[in-house]
């Protein structure tokens, strides 16, 4: 079945969808449809894919600096070939260039083995998930076509691809409903964690994106987000999923990509690199480090990214850009 929602190869997010549903399952007629000038009850043409929030998962498949419009398998030849030696002579450069420091650690967790390690997890995750989801579709009793899920959203409904941005859970007639997917994959090992500004719980507090902006010089805090956070240091301390001692993850999922992804310039193709501002959840002080210095912060479950756009929001609140 195609796509509900999709992104265009120009890069625009658009939807299909025909005249809303009845509560009989039936098409509505247009005048029960439109309900003002402006407003009309539809129903998506099509599967819709979802991203979960605070967790990132190793890619099972990327784009190639050389060749940014089509995917390869992290498995294939062409990606070892690439981890084997990401800054080798050739590949386009990274515009602004990464720190040293920055580059000397990606430089010294690539190599020979790297795109097989990512794969290697990537795959685990995937089996991860779908054992979670079958053993709640089969406790329920459901069948593949009864079975729900219930979503929960913070600030952004969808990403740039048309995917929902969500918290994805089994449906229950009666709540409480077990942890979200997104908690069981950190607390099982399988994700790193991956918190981005707004979307996160403490937004869904506030009254608006502006409110929503933490003090500087104050602990981060919320159960939701707390929890998230001991459970992927649980994870760490078990030594299991991408923690484990015998063959840890070698490159986070967002290194990957930035590695992979390049863009077309005046000059040709280049690598834009880290793009997200970041806070230090561990320090309560008032520092947003530049993107490119996430790394100095050890642990991933402790980085609050904040993308470019919001930043003017955090300085006017009295954040100070590192």
């Amino acid at each position: 079945m195609a796509k509900a929602v999709e992104q265009t190869r120009a890069g625009f997010i658009i939807a299909h969808a025909g005249l809303g549903l009845g509560s009989d399952g039936t098409a509505m007629s247009v005048a029960r449809a439109v309900h003002d000038g402006d407003t009309v009850t539809v129903h998506p043409k099509g599967n819709i894919s979802t991203r979960f929030l605070g967790m990132d998962t190793p890619e099972v498949s990327f784009t190639l600096p050389a060749d940014p419009d089509r995917f390869h398998s992290i498995g294939s030849p062409a990606w070892e070939g690439f981890l084997t030696d990401p800054f080798a002579a050739g590949l386009p450069p990274f515009d602004p260039p990464l720190p040293a420091a920055l580059e000397a650690g990606l430089r010294a967790r690539t190599g020979p083995d790297c795109a097989a390690n990512h794969i290697r997890h990537a795959r685990a995750a995937t089996k991860a998930l779908e054992g979670l989801i079958e053993t709640d579709r089969t406790a329920s009793g459901a069948s593949t076509a009864d079975f729900r899920f219930f979503l929960a959203f913070a600030a952004d409904i969808f990403d740039r691809y048309g995917r929902f941005l969500t918290y994805l859970n089994m449906d229950v007639p009666n709540p409480p409903r077990p942890p979200s997917y997104n908690e069981r994959m950190l607390a099982g090992g399988w994700a790193v964690p991956y918190f981005i500004w707004p979307n996160t719980n403490p937004f869904r507090k506030q009254p608006s994106t502006v409110a929503a902006v933490p003090e500087p010089g104050q602990p981060i805090t919320d159960p939701g987000l707390d929890r998230a956070r001991q459970a992927v240091a649980a994870a760490r301390a078990a030594r299991i999923g991408i923690f484990q001692e015998a063959d840890p993850l070698a490159l986070l999922p967002s290194e990957l990509r930035f590695l992979g992804r390049s863009v077309v310039g005046p000059t040709g193709l280049s690598r834009p690199g880290p793009d997200r501002w970041v806070i230090d959840l561990r320090a309560g002080d008032d520092r947003l480090l530049a993107p490119a210095r996430y790394h100095e912060i050890p642990f991933a479950e402790d980085r609050l990214f904040v993308p470019v756009e919001f930043v003017p929001l955090f300085v006017e609140r009295g954040w100070v850009r590192d």
